[in-house]
């Protein structure tokens, strides 16, 4: 069982999906195959279901998925602690990100970091805001843009990087809104809803939830459609292709804003290649 048959087997992993893995792993779809039969003939175990339409972890799919995490860190820590001080920062770097955080705070940083760093592998991928602390905290991911949580976790070191107010929105004006008489769109977790949860305990309401989503671009989507009343933070508004579209409640219970900022695992931040990102990233602020 080698480091790069894990990594193989953690991307399909991600993808859950064999032809998109053997692309991003740059295999030919049999040799990707062949790389998982390895592993489940080392194992004695099938590590996927398949069929026709979907891919899933069997139970020792998701123990082995635990171990390869471990090990590939392990490994990486390994290499990076044998190249002597002073030697080109190289290696992979992963970073996790919503669409919103790529367009808005990332763009200077990624461009200063390839200038500084061109021997860096940057592996960027995007997702739900919410899903960004657990996939640092798993090890999955070595830094994410997230918003700080209200409860810090001691394995999470955090930079912040911007300040955004929550904002509620609707399909068309509204002076004002009674949360105990309106449909509302609501995210499915994370710390919107989490805030939006605490007033609605705090002042004894039971909302009308006509919608949970994932991720803030659905969620403007969806109140763009009229299915309800949402709330998002101003800066993913801002760069949402339905900004005009939708229109944000001028007079609505105020909620504590956002701080979005970047994240890693205390861990994680001693490799150089993340280290140097980190280090970046302070200097850029310290700049502006």
């Amino acid at each position: 069982m080698n480091i790069q048959a894990l990594e193989t087997f953690i991307r399909t992993v991600e993808l859950l999906h064999f032809g998109r893995a053997s692309r991003a792993c740059n295999l030919s779809p049999s040799a990707l195959t062949r790389t998982i039969q390895r592993l489940e003939e080392e194992i004695g175990q099938a590590l996927f279901l398949r069929d026709n339409r979907s891919v899933a972890l069997t139970d020792a799919g998701r123990q082995l998925l635990t171990y390869a995490r471990s090990a590939v860190m392990e490994w990486q820590h390994f290499q990076e602690s044998l190249a002597p001080e002073g030697d080109k920062v190289t290696g992979t770097i992963s970073i996790y990100a919503s669409i919103t955080a790529v367009y808005s705070l990332l763009p200077d940083l990624l461009e200063a970091y390839r200038s500084a760093f061109p021997e860096v592998h940057l592996d960027l991928r995007t997702g739900d805001a919410e899903k960004a602390v657990e996939q640092v905290l798993s090890g999955e991911i070595d830094l994410a843009v997230a918003a700080l949580p209200d409860r810090r976790q001691t394995r999470i070191v955090f930079m912040p990087l911007a300040e955004t107010p929550l904002v509620f929105i609707a399909p068309h004006p509204l002076d004002r809104i009674d949360l105990s008489q309106i449909p509302l769109v609501v995210p499915q977790s994370g710390l919107a809803r989490q805030r939006l949860d605490a007033w609605l305990k705090e002042h004894g309401i039971v909302p009308d939830i006509s919608s949970e989503v994932s991720g803030n671009e659905a969620l403007i989507a969806m109140v763009r459609l009229g299915a309800g009343v949402g709330i998002v933070p101003l800066l993913a508004l801002e760069r949402s292709p339905f900004r005009e579209e939708v229109r944000v409640v001028s007079r609505a219970p105020k909620l504590a804003p956002y701080v979005v900022g970047l994240c890693s695992n205390k861990r994680t931040l001693k490799r150089p290649a993340v280290k140097a990102m980190w280090q970046l990233t302070e200097k850029l602020g310290a700049g502006n």
